[in-house]
């Protein structure tokens, strides 16, 4: 009985990490794109319930809860299995669609404060501008490139974008107005002009270890749970 009792609670453990997991993403999804940020939702959602449900179940020795945990665990881990493959396989495919998301991104940027942060971030983080390159900011109408355009930043890009020195304690906030207007050669001493996506694919390929270690450790994660599962579901007989 002791042993099934740390299976029991040690379940319960890893249950509880994934419902905290799912309620941690939820905060961050309003800095994502309204597409993914709906998808996020459901499957967190859905996360959510289904974490929940093992954990209720393992606390209460519900089998019936267990075996349906267990099969829709197992069924996420095979998808997750098959995601995998098909972007491996797949891969320019994927790149296209990821690149029209972020696309969406940069044309809705000033439109939503979170999303405006995200991006933001990630230009600072990463050191870019843009998609493919800093040009790419004529596609939002506030710094859309054209005589046409009213707004104040009209060929510009945004002030996460430029460039400042480690000593400098002053920002100009202005310091990429007009650098749509600037050829690269030039541009890039006051703005980064990479783009992102080949700038986070960079940092991606000098961090594989990581990458993948972050990965397998979420998939043993999820196989301990599996297994975990099974145990918890086995018929047990107590010895009077």
């Amino acid at each position: 009985m002791r042993g099934y009792r740390g299976i029991k609670y040690t379940l319960f453990i890893f249950c509880y990490f994934f419902w905290v997991k799912q309620c941690l993403c939820a905060d961050v999804v309003d800095t994502l794109m309204v597409d993914p940020a709906l998808l996020l939702i459901i499957v967190g959602s859905v996360m959510f319930v289904i974490t929940f449900l093992g954990c209720f179940g393992a606390l209460r020795n519900a089998t019936c809860l267990l075996k349906t945990f267990l099969v829709i665990l197992a069924v996420i881990f095979i998808l997750q299995i098959a995601a995998g493959v098909v972007g491996y396989l797949f891969t320019d495919m994927v790149m296209e669609r990821t690149e029209k998301l972020m696309m969406t991104a940069i044309v809705r940027y000033r439109e939503d404060r979170d999303l405006e942060n995200a991006i933001d971030f990630v230009q600072k983080k990463f050191q870019c501008c843009g998609v493919e390159g800093y040009k790419d900011w004529s596609q939002n109408p506030y710094f859309n490139c054209s005589d046409t355009n009213p707004s104040l930043e009209a060929c510009g890009v945004p002030f996460s974008c430029c460039i400042h020195l480690k000593n400098q304690t002053v920002h100009n906030t202005m310091c990429g107005y007009g650098m749509q207007r600037e050829k690269e050669g030039l541009a890039r001493n006051n703005i980064f002009t990479l783009g992102c996506l080949e700038k986070i694919l960079l940092w991606a390929k000098n961090n594989l270890r990581l990458v993948g270690g972050l990965t397998a450790g979420l998939l043993l994660l999820e196989v301990a749970s599996l297994i975990l599962t099974t145990q918890n579901c086995r018929p047990t007989t107590v010895l009077l």
